[in-house]
C-alpha cells in the first residue's frame, strides 16, 4: 500500500495539530538545498493538505543552521545534461521545465488555506522564490535575503521577480536583483518583506504558530475568501476586484458561519466552523 504524499518524504517532515499542518525542511547537513525530489515533495504536500480539508494553516520552516540554500547543484547538473538537440525543440523542453518549477512554488498561492514562512540564517536563491509565494513571513535576527541566481550567471527564474515587485518597491527589488547582495532580515522588515523579527527561531516559531491558531479560528470559509481576494486584488485593477469581490460575496456569503461567530462572540467561547469541502468529496 502507498503512503500519501505527506509521509516517508525525503526533503520534508509533515505534521498536523490543531488543524495546524506543519511542514519543515529536513535535510539540514545539506543546508536544506532544492534536490529534484523537493519540487515534487512541497506542492504535492500542500495540495494533498488543503485537497483533503487536513489542516486549515500550514507554517513551514526548516531544520539546521539555515532556512535554504536553494536549488541544488543537481538541478543544474540535471538541466546542463538536457542541453542537446534541435534548438527549437531544446528550449521548448527547458520552458517545460520551469514552468514545472514554477508550479510547485505556485501551489504555496492556489491552495485555499494560509501558508506561513518562518525562516532563519541564509534564505538564498530557490529559497527567495518560495517564500515569496507565501502568505506571511516571518524571520530571525540572523536571517538574509539573497537573489543568487543573478551572480551564478542566471535570472531568477521561478517568482522572485514577479512577486516581490508587489510587496516590497521596483527600486529595490533591482538593486537587489541586479547585485545579489545580501538584504538582512533588519532591512526586509523596515521595508515590508517580512512582517516581524525574532531573536531566534524558537521565539519566532512560538509567536508564529500563535498567529496561525488565531487563524485557524475563524471560518475557514471567510479565510480562503480572504485568500483569494487579495491574490486576485494583487493581479487586477480596483475596479476589476471589487466586482469579483461582489461575485464572489454573492455566492460565497452563508449566515451559517456568521451567526455562530456572533454566537460564540456573545457567549464568549471558541466558534465552531465546519471544515471546506475535500476536493473528493463524495456526492449522496
Amino acid at each position: 500500500m502507498s503512503s500519501s504524499p505527506i509521509e516517508n518524504l525525503t526533503t520534508l517532515t509533515v505534521s498536523i495539530e490543531d488543524k495546524i499542518a506543519h511542514i519543515v525542511l529536513s535535510r539540514p547537513e545539506q543546508l536544506n538545498s532544492m534536490i529534484p525530489e523537493f519540487w515534487h515533495e512541497l506542492p504535492e504536500a500542500v495540495r494533498f493538505i488543503d485537497e483533503n480539508s487536513l489542516a486549515r494553516v500550514i507554517v513551514i520552516s526548516a531544520q539546521g543552521k539555515h532556512f535554504s540554500a536553494g536549488m541544488d547543484l543537481s538541478v543544474f547538473q540535471n538541466m546542463q545534461s538536457s542541453f542537446e538537440g534541435e534548438p527549437g525543440r531544446r528550449a521548448e523542453r527547458l520552458r517545460r521545465m520551469v514552468l514545472e518549477l514554477q508550479d510547485s512554488f505556485n501551489a504555496l498561492e492556489e491552495i485555499r488555506i494560509p501558508v506561513l514562512a518562518a525562516v532563519h540564517g541564509a534564505v538564498v536563491g530557490g529559497a527567495v522564490d518560495m517564500i515569496s509565494a507565501c502568505d506571511c513571513r516571518y524571520a530571525t535576527q540572523d536571517s538574509f535575503f539573497t537573489i543568487k541566481e543573478t551572480q551564478i550567471g542566471m535570472t531568477a527564474d521561478v517568482g522572485t521577480l514577479q512577486r516581490l515587485p508587489h510587496l516590497m518597491s521596483q527600486g529595490l527589488v533591482k538593486e537587489l536583483a541586479y547585485t545579489g547582495r545580501n538584504f538582512p532580515a533588519a532591512e526586509a522588515l523596515d521595508h515590508g518583506f517580512i512582517n516581524a523579527v525574532y531573536p531566534d527561531q524558537e521565539s519566532m516559531l512560538a509567536a508564529v504558530f500563535k498567529l496561525a491558531k488565531q487563524m485557524a479560528i475563524n471560518s475557514p470559509l471567510a479565510v480562503s475568501g480572504c485568500k483569494s481576494m487579495l491574490n486576485y486584488s494583487r493581479d487586477h485593477s480596483v475596479n476589476d476586484s471589487l466586482t469579483y469581490m461582489a461575485t464572489w460575496q454573492s455566492g460565497m456569503f452563508q449566515m451559517p458561519d456568521v451567526m455562530e461567530a456572533l454566537k460564540s462572540e456573545q457567549q464568549k467561547k471558541l466558534p465552531e466552523f465546519d471544515e471546506l469541502h475535500p476536493k473528493h468529496k463524495q456526492m449522496k
